[in-house]
């Protein structure tokens, strides 16, 4: 296929596309994304002045309770829904993360427990672990090197 007859074909089918409306679904990310970080602080003040955590270790019990509410929305098929609305708004915080997670787990738990739920519920959290560590590990490693420099 030739250069012309790609760029041919992508005009024609530029008319059958839907145009995004950016600024809504902005908006609506804003908004969603907003609440979720929101409602985060709701919990953690709840736990700060609720519970009587300090505020430096409030934060662990926050995004575990953010993490199970998200599960559970997930479970009862609203997240999804929420997602659906709200694109990048719902993905972004650690609710979306548990919501992959958790999805990930219902669609294959036909399959059983290790093979079904725990391999496919743990390709997402693998990759996301490993790049968590293996950027842990680069930022120690240079923020050593800088010290001992500066030393």
């Amino acid at each position: 296929m030739t250069n012309k007859m790609k760029d041919d074909y992508s005009n024609q089918i530029k008319q059958y596309q839907p145009k995004p409306n950016y600024i809504w679904n902005c908006t609506k990310a804003f908004v969603v994304g907003g609440t979720i970080c929101t409602i985060g602080q709701v919990i953690n003040n709840m736990y700060i002045y609720v519970f009587h955590f300090s505020e430096e270790n409030a934060g662990n019990p926050t995004v575990a309770t953010l993490i199970l509410i998200s599960a559970l929305l997930t479970g009862f098929g609203i997240y999804d829904r929420l997602g659906q609305f709200a694109g990048a708004g719902s993905a972004v915080p650690v609710t979306g993360f548990a919501n992959s997670m958790t999805s990930a787990a219902l669609e294959h738990k036909s399959e059983g427990l290790v093979l079904g739920v725990a391999t496919n519920m743990f390709k997402l959290a693998g990759s996301v672990i490993v790049f968590g560590v293996v950027a842990a590990y680069l930022v120690g490693i240079i923020r050593y090197i800088v010290s001992v420099s500066l030393s």
